[in-house]
């Protein structure tokens, strides 16, 4: 009887996966009150990263304070919408306070424009968006503990104690638990952005902090969110509202109605000398160089579609000669999250040499989720970091490339044509579209664009002693090198 009784004990003692999410719910208030908070109102204030846009890329990312932010989630529904204030503490072209309002409604991601324009956003957005839904401890238990979810891996990771959690709809979190307050201390999810990342596999996490009393619950004072090794959220939580009004937070109609936006590409070709074509089309160009017996390529940006495309457009122009050579201007994602389809190539890619070590990571990252041409060919890339002048030269053509200090980014290349007195720029300058036909006259007393970072164009030309007639711009339209100037001039008054 003495052997029975301890077999039937044995059996019934609840398994240490399970054992760890029950402590959690009873630390926040209890398992039923978790299971009871259908919404949740969070105020308060904090700040953002600006992602993919640091100084260098070992920098910190710059900093837009979040002088207040409401996020209303249904968790019942799967949906939240977060209404934001933010105001940007780096040189930018507008400092001013600025709305944000995003959010997501079961497969339906979405923004909201400053006038009140919604717009809908990438099916793969509106899977981060929903996901965000677990990085709250509320969230992450009401997953864990609901019929269907499957928990695994229990296992020690320093103070915590760890479990992977897979939701009834095939979601995968890694929740973590404080080993001695058996609170939440954070939760861990993948993606794989393809728009403008060029880090492939990602993990976003969220932390918690300064646990509070809420309406018999524990709930977080402060929740910090990382993308990989960047901090891209920390907020202080000022208020948090339980099962109260989060008013209508569906997706507005003209999002809800419209097909989920696809990343596609464009690229027109313009000859702007001979052997020299401006590829353009969208919001980011390129441009093409020719040489005697091969051709070089300035900029690969945003994603691999794009660089794809561009890449056709090359084989198109000159078939017979192979791409040699890609030039990056700098390392922002929106300028290198297409680098690696140019890797692909087996091109070399010259950069800034501050940029050197994060190409060599990029290089080697892991595109399991979602895999890319690199990640199909390998190929280990050869990578050369500018530090002064350096150029590309053979006996029909010289281009001299420098690196351009500057507020925007420390590690940052542009590139001039002597011959054709021509000089490409990247986020420094963008020049606005020349009026459409019989389009009104702009507003009286309207103030002209401004353009912070123009001032480095013209005192590092000066300074090297260039003498570009036009600009070819990453962003924006070829205009004459004058207009550069008079923004400039613009920017210093």
């Amino acid at each position: 009887m003495v052997v029975l009784a301890l077999f039937v004990v044995g059996c019934t003692s609840t398994p240490p996966e399970k054992a760890i999410v029950n402590d959690a719910a009873n630390a926040l208030g209890g398992a039923a009150k978790v299971r009871a908070v259908n919404t949740l109102l969070i105020e308060g204030t904090g700040e953002n990263g600006n992602f993919g846009q640091s100084l260098s890329p070992d920098a910190p990312l710059p900093v837009l304070k979040v002088n207040q932010f409401k996020r209303a989630i249904d968790f019942a529904g799967g949906r939240w919408r977060h209404d934001a204030t933010r105001t940007p503490t780096f040189v930018a072209a507008n400092t001013a306070p600025q709305p944000q309002i995003l959010g997501v409604d079961g497969n339906v991601a979405y923004n909201v424009a400053a006038n009140g324009t919604a717009a809908r956003q990438l099916d793969e957005v509106a899977r981060d968006r929903r996901m965000e839904l677990y990085l709250h401890p509320i969230g992450v238990l009401r997953a864990a503990l609901a019929e269907g979810t499957q928990l695994s891996n229990p296992r020690k990771d320093g103070n915590n104690d760890v479990i992977d959690i897979t939701a009834g709809q095939g979601d995968k979190v890694t929740l973590y638990v404080d080993s001695t307050t058996k609170l939440p201390s954070k939760v861990v999810f993948m993606t794989a952005p393809v728009a403008n990342n060029p880090l492939g596999d990602t993990a976003i996490e969220a932390s918690f902090d300064n646990y509070t009393d809420v309406d018999g619950l524990k709930l977080p004072g402060r929740m910090t969110i990382r993308t990989d090794k960047y901090t891209t959220a920390d907020y202080q939580i000022s208020k948090s509202t339980v099962n109260g009004n989060v008013g209508d937070i569906a997706a507005p109609e003209a999002a809800k109605s419209a097909a989920a936006p696809t990343i596609t590409a464009m690229v027109t070709a313009e000859e702007v000398g001979k052997g020299i074509w401006y590829l353009a089309g969208q919001s980011h160009h390129s441009v093409l160089v020719e040489f005697a017996d091969h051709l070089a390529l300035i900029e690969a940006p945003q994603n691999e579609v794009r660089v794809e495309a561009v890449l056709q457009k090359v084989k198109e122009l000159r078939p017979a000669k192979p791409l040699r050579y890609v030039v990056n201007t700098h390392h922002h994602f929106d300028h290198s999250g297409g680098v690696r389809r140019a890797m692909a190539e087996g091109v070399t890619l010259i950069t800034h040499a501050g940029n050197k070590g994060f190409y060599e990571d990029v290089a080697q990252r892991k595109f399991t989720m979602t895999p890319d041409m690199l990640s199909k060919s390998p190929k280990t890339p050869t990578i050369v970091g500018v530090a002064d002048k350096y150029e590309l030269k053979d006996a029909t053509r010289t281009v001299e490339i420098y690196p351009i200090p500057n507020p925007h980014s420390e590690t940052m290349l542009i590139v001039y044509f002597p011959a054709e007195r021509l000089l490409i720029e990247a986020d420094l300058y963008t020049p606005p579209a020349p009026p459409a036909a019989n389009a009104p006259p702009p507003a009286a007393n309207a103030p002209p664009p401004v353009f912070p970072f123009a001032p480095s164009v013209v005192e590092t030309v000066q300074k090297l002693g260039l003498r570009p007639d036009r600009i070819l711009p990453i962003h924006g339209f070829i205009v004459p090198y004058r207009n550069l100037e008079t923004a400039a001039r613009t920017a210093r008054s």
